[in-house]
């Protein structure tokens, strides 16, 4: 079971953050047609921001996945700033499937006016403060992002021989690869068979869309499952993501029956020695001969 999981959100909580959102969507003009005073509703003002954001374009399939916009939506957005003059579209020359787009010299006169007009108004907010206020509401903003984020992710359960799982395999391979003074031997990573069906489970981790984490189950022995690669995309670390897939791994171990489990780790992971403590893991003598293990833990587990 994933942290947060455990029960029905409090309706205090809803309603506080239905009231913040209220507030900052009123105070920062998204329900303005002109956003920032120009002449475009926050929708497109957005759309155009990301455009110009990505050198050399972007593909509309990418972008209705970035924003997570409904493609109807999309497409009369884009057909909309094609008609002003902001941006152009085509067609990829390495894949005619996908359209291109990109902005013209007017779409990018407009975003450059939009990130003044935008630096404007959030420096203009922030003036009103102490310097020590303003420090906190970075740091509380900060924090609210972080959160935000981690909440936004899903950890699902896949086939261990499903493209996301191998990718993430072999990300997670290269990274420690890199860490390990004696290198890593991809050789070594579970077989697809290991982690499927009734031998064991494969967990991937989602942010919008993209595969940024991972984790693995295998039953050792009855009762007993073996954790492995627990892994995590650097542009998604110091979120707490590593901890939801343990949870999600130690839930599916319960629900399998499995009273224990167990898992090793390398003499570099300081980190992640670190979390499986934190997590209520007790280091233990070494139950299999692993050539990158130095640190061996068990965690005995409630009854699903």
């Amino acid at each position: 079971m994933e942290p947060g999981r455990t029960g029905p959100v409090p309706s205090e909580q809803v309603a506080a953050l239905r009231r913040f959102n209220r507030y900052f969507t009123r105070r920062i003009g998204a329900l303005d047609d002109h956003y920032l005073g120009q002449d475009r509703p926050l929708g497109e003002a957005r759309l155009l921001f990301e455009i110009a954001g990505t050198p050399g374009g972007v593909s509309l399939r990418e972008l209705r996945s970035r924003l997570g916009l409904d493609a109807g939506y999309l497409s009369r957005m884009t057909k909309a700033l094609q008609a002003e003059g902001m941006v152009r579209i085509s067609v990829d020359p390495r894949d005619n499937r996908l359209r291109m787009i990109e902005p013209t010299d007017a779409g990018r006169l407009e975003v450059k006016e939009q990130n003044r007009r935008a630096n404007a108004l959030a420096a203009g907010l922030l003036d009103t403060l102490t310097p020590a206020q303003r420090d906190r509401l970075v740091d509380a903003m900060t924090t609210a992002q972080r959160l935000l984020r981690l909440a936004a992710i899903t950890v699902e359960l896949v086939d261990g021989a499903a493209p996301d799982a191998r990718a993430c395999l072999d990300a997670y391979a290269d990274d420690i690869d890199a860490r390990f003074p004696e290198g890593f031997d991809k050789s070594d990573l579970v077989r697809p068979e290991e982690v499927s069906g009734a031998a064991g489970a494969f967990f991937v981790a989602y942010e919008e869309g993209r595969a940024v984490g991972c984790g693995a189950l295998r039953t050792l022995e009855p009762g007993v499952g073996e954790i492995k690669h627990v892994w995590v995309h650097p542009e998604a670390r110091r979120l707490g993501l590593a901890g939801r897939i343990l949870d999600a791994l130690e839930g599916e171990a319960a629900a399998r029956g499995h009273t224990v489990v167990r898992l090793d780790t390398h003499a570099s992971l300081t980190e992640a020695q670190a979390m499986y403590r934190a997590a209520g893991y007790r280091e233990i003598p070494a139950y299999l001969d692993h050539v990158y293990a130095s640190h061996w833990f068990e965690k005995r587990l409630r009854p699903s």
